[in-house]
């Protein structure tokens, strides 16, 4: 079943969202001081292209510089992708087959705000110690 939400979240939005994930992820991955941000924008672009039964978690070892680019993160671009992901969940939970895409949708907020130090990883991956940020499950 999660492959088919996943197609399905591919045709209406994934491929949208993580094109322009990619776009931005690369022209910030051109310039020499924003790099770790291209690579959460390009982390980001994987997810939102195949979320379903992929778990976001925190990347051990990540420490102060992780959190001061988050708050640079959250300060610069966080709130407005979380902006973009809150109001195209609630534009998919208009109707009914998009409601799993919806709440998938609102799933990807927290990732949007603080990026930095985190992980995505397949649910059957997770290993002991990792603490899942959140479960985008398949139906």
């Amino acid at each position: 079943m999660r492959t088919v939400m996943n197609i399905i979240w591919l045709v209406f939005c994934g491929f949208w969202m993580a094109l322009g994930y990619a776009l931005v992820g690369i022209l910030l991955c051109l310039l020499i001081i924003p790099i770790p941000f291209g690579i959460a924008y390009l982390r980001m672009a994987s997810y939102a292209l195949w979320p379903f039964g992929r778990v976001v978690v925190h990347r051990p070892g990540a420490g102060a510089p992780s959190m001061i680019g988050n708050v640079f993160w959250f300060i610069l671009v966080g709130v407005w992708i979380a902006i973009g992901h809150v109001v195209t969940g609630i534009a998919l939970c208009l109707t009914v087959i998009g409601i799993p895409l919806g709440i998938a949708s609102f799933k990807m907020v927290p990732i949007a705000l603080w990026p930095l130090g985190k992980e995505i990883v397949p649910v059957s991956a997770l290993r002991s110690g990792w603490v899942p940020m959140h479960t985008v499950r398949g139906w």
